[in-house]
């Protein structure tokens, strides 16, 4: 079983959207699909309200820097 996830684990949402969408070009990507795309995966477990671009920036930014690797 996997830990759920929510605002405060950005960069496993990161590692999650990045086995989701792998094809995503991260320079297209806007704050607003992150943020849908955070709510639709299955182990999300946190109230969309709580979120603020900052947040939905540090997933970007942790799922950038993944894909560097």
């Amino acid at each position: 079983m996997t830990n759920p996830l929510n605002w405060e684990t950005t960069y496993a949402i990161a590692l999650a959207l990045k086995q989701a969408h792998p094809q995503i070009d991260l320079e297209t990507v806007s704050l607003g699909a992150i943020y849908q795309w955070t709510l639709a995966l299955k182990d999300f477990d946190d109230d969309p309200a709580l979120v603020n671009d900052q947040i939905l920036s540090a997933i970007y930014q942790d799922w950038f820097e993944e894909t560097l690797e």
